[in-house]
């Protein structure tokens, strides 16, 4: 597959690679990485979660559609009045979002979504964020993200490193 024009993917990460803190991002999250990660989803038309997202973060409310692709129902749809429960693999929610809803798609799933996402060249930009947090769990290799695409831009501002990552590249196996 290759990726829709607006298929935009983010993802936190601490400076040892941890996706999470008990679960959640909030612990490795910082001021700069959230003010940019709120910015970007306001000039989406749709955002895409997986289930444990969607259990283990705030989506009370969103300034676009939420869909939330999960094998099971997640408690929390119901919670949100733009939420939408689909039964799909990642790509195939990327394609029924962007036909329904527009072709901005955001996609603020895990770690593990966005690898396979990747893996399939279904993402065309990555906003990659490390923050000085440590300890915590489901580390990724930030390298191995980078390296899907070809043009990668690195700043930094008060201690979060910011990359942006456009023209993805095959990878070969």
């Amino acid at each position: 597959m290759v990726a829709p024009m607006g298929v935009r993917a983010t993802l936190v990460m601490g400076a040892d690679g941890s996706t999470s803190f008990l679960g959640s991002s909030d612990g490795i999250t910082s001021p700069e990485d959230r003010q940019q990660f709120l910015a970007r989803r306001r000039q989406s038309d749709v955002i895409i979660i997986g289930g444990n997202t969607a259990r283990y973060e705030r989506y009370r409310w969103t300034p676009v559609p939420l869909i939330i692709i999960s094998h099971t129902y997640p408690e929390m749809a119901g919670q949100n009045p733009k939420a939408q429960w689909w039964n799909l693999s990642p790509v195939e929610a990327i394609a029924r979002a962007s036909k329904e809803f527009g072709p901005s798609v955001f996609v603020e799933g895990g770690a593990s979504m966005i690898q396979e996402l990747l893996s399939v060249g279904a993402i065309s930009h990555l906003d990659l964020s490390i923050t000085p947090a440590r300890g915590g769990e489901n580390r990724v290799d930030s390298s191995s993200l980078l390296a899907h695409f070809k043009e990668i831009t690195k700043t930094e501002r008060n201690g979060t490193i910011f990359y942006s990552c456009m023209e993805p590249v095959t990878l070969q196996k």
